[in-house]
């Protein structure tokens, strides 16, 4: 797509505008644009994520259950933390594994949200990482509970009430138990707090966007083939649309997102809305060119219809010349980062090569 092309585009698909109010008043400066966030918040979570996300943190509690200085020769210090999440009536502990470089403190981190215990496992090379000179934090998403339609399991039981009553799906829950580790995180001596970065793929891209969109103390939010839902524009996208995703996996939303099925052109909202939160922080988004399913062309109109916000600041956003990039090309420039990798779905070196790039001159 060129600059054209792009315009065009974006013009037909006459998205919802980011910087108007529900009363049709334009937002003009960047304290018009703080309410105006609030309102995006509250759309979000009633037409597409849930209520989960907006409640309250709870006081949280960690042990240390392991620790291995001998880590990869020596070179980083291995840990495995139990936090323990403690509710008014119930408490709920889950795992979560790290790799901390033993010098250079403190240190820029990942916050990986995982879909796997093993530590490192294929989407996540930990030694490459920790060599860049990053600490490293695993959180494993079915320790928090399980990614199918059973609400009465892991963490989800002390939410869930009944089926009817449900209005907050599986990726809610999962974004607000990350948003506890980062309260774990800022207790770190050996992690700088301004410098935490979180990383999730395919549905746990989704899940990262979420996180930054709802907790401002992520530096820098890397989305890797969220696709729809998530990092793309549901207006006018190929691959799946909101029918697929509902029809496969419904209860990582709330109930109220199904109306929208084959009635893309009736959301109030579209995926530019939730990227837009994270401005004026750093937004990366990565596609893989031959992932039609997420739609790397709609993945980069998300983030052209983003570029307005960080305008308001008068920060570069994506800086693109309005043009898709070449295959293995970066876009690095500005307060967006933008990469289109060779190949499918999937999580690659190539991928956390480009995150550590940039994340690194940040």
């Amino acid at each position: 797509m060129n600059k054209e092309e792009i315009d065009k585009k974006l013009k037909d698909l006459r998205l919802p505008n980011v910087l108007q109010f529900l009363d049709g008043n334009s937002v003009t400066n960047i304290t018009e644009w703080k309410k105006r966030r609030e309102e995006i918040k509250q759309i979000l979570v009633k037409e597409e994520y849930g209520s989960i996300i907006l409640k309250p943190h709870v006081p949280i509690s960690f042990e240390t259950i392991k620790e291995d200085d001998k880590y990869c020769g020596a070179k980083f210090i291995y840990k495995e933390v139990n936090i323990t999440l403690h509710f008014e009536n119930d408490n709920y502990t889950f795992p979560i594994k790290l790799s901390i470089p033993k010098e250079n403190h403190p240190l820029k981190t990942f916050l990986y949200l995982s879909f796997y215990t093993e530590f490192p496992n294929q989407y996540l090379p930990v030694e490459e990482i920790c060599d860049r000179g990053f600490a490293v934090v695993q959180l494993c998403y079915t320790d928090i509970t399980s990614d199918d339609g059973d609400f009465k399991n892991g963490i989800s039981k002390i939410f869930f009430k009944d089926e009817k009553s449900r209005d907050f799906g599986k990726i809610s829950i999962w974004s607000w138990v990350a948003s506890h580790v980062m309260d774990y995180l800022n207790e770190i001596a050996e992690i700088d707090k301004n410098n935490i970065a979180i990383v999730g793929h395919s549905r746990l891209g989704k899940t990262a966007l979420l996180t930054s969109a709802f907790d401002n103390r992520f530096k820098v939010v890397f989305s890797n083939d969220a696709g729809q839902s998530g990092d793309s524009l549901s207006r006018g996208k190929t691959g799946e649309h909101i029918k697929e995703i509902c029809d496969r996996f419904p209860y990582w939303f709330t109930p109220q997102y199904y109306n929208y099925i084959n009635k893309e052109e009736n959301l109030p909202f579209d995926q530019h809305f939730l990227l837009s939160l994270t401005a004026p922080r750093n937004l990366y988004v990565a596609s893989a060119s031959d992932n039609i399913w997420a739609d790397p062309k709609s993945q980069f109109l998300a983030l052209i219809a983003t570029n307005p916000i960080y305008k308001l600041y008068n920060l570069q956003g994506l800086v693109s010349d309005n043009k898709l990039p070449n295959i293995g090309e970066q876009l690095k420039d500005g307060k967006i980062g933008y990469h289109i990798r060779k190949g499918w779905h999937y999580l690659s070196r190539f991928d956390w090569n480009m995150f550590m790039e940039y994340f690194q001159n940040l």
